[in-house]
């Protein structure tokens, strides 16, 4: 899962970027408001985090950019002005969730989840398809109830097929969803990944279908073995 960072204090950034990382989202970091649009359009993004003191345009202005032009990516602020009016500001102008500083990175953590699960219409922590099972609060797949090991980019792959199981996707939106910007990304390294993550699901009752010309599909096979 792709995320979009915009954070002006660098320390901060670098800090919260590895942080998420660790916890397997691919993460873009901007320092500057002007250049929230452009990322967003450079990538696959699932959320935004998104300070408010921002240089050239402030963190305002950009959700009321992004939500003026149709834009409905999730958006969590973060602000170091925890007041009420500010709060409500934030809210009203098209934020999804509010989070002061100084905070703690499991609170935020948790706030992404509840983001990510709300923008894919689920309630429910737990995503299964067939005897595989992604735990969102986690981050682990499991098979047959044993901790399925995987890369950090067979983790990606895994995710965007696992949160759209039963639907096709392309191979650019799985490349735009595991690259960050600091990655040369290979569209045919896709091909590589996947085959990985099929040979792990091998013995299961899940499969990865190609469908030549416009993706993959995650499906739960009742005649598998």
């Amino acid at each position: 899962m792709r995320l979009l960072l915009v954070e002006d204090n660098r320390e901060l950034a670098d800090w919260l970027g590895k942080t998420l990382r660790q916890a397997n989202y691919v993460v873009d970091i901007v320092h500057d408001g002007e250049d929230v649009e452009h990322a967003l359009a450079a990538g696959n993004h699932a959320l935004v985090i998104l300070d408010l003191a921002l240089p050239r345009m402030g963190g305002l202005e950009v959700l009321r950019m992004l939500r003026t032009r149709g834009n409905r990516v999730p958006v969590i602020v973060l602000t170091a002005n925890a007041s009420l009016d500010g709060r409500v500001k934030g809210l009203n102008e098209g934020a999804d969730d509010y989070l002061p500083k100084p905070f703690q990175i499991e609170e935020l953590e948790a706030r992404i989840r509840v983001q990510l699960r709300r923008a894919n219409d689920r309630t429910a922590p737990v995503v299964a398809c067939g005897d595989l099972v992604f735990d969102t609060n986690t981050r682990l797949f499991s098979l047959g109830g044993e901790t399925l090991a995987l890369t950090p980019r067979e983790h990606a792959v895994l995710e965007q097929l696992m949160i759209k199981a039963g639907r096709t996707v392309s191979k650019a939106a799985l490349s735009a969803a595991i690259y960050d910007f600091e990655t040369d990304a290979d569209p045919s390294a896709i091909e590589i990944y996947v085959h990985r993550v099929r040979k792990k699901l091998e013995g299961s009752r899940v499969q990865i279908t190609t469908l030549r010309g416009l993706g993959y599909l995650l499906r739960h096979d009742d005649l598998a073995p």
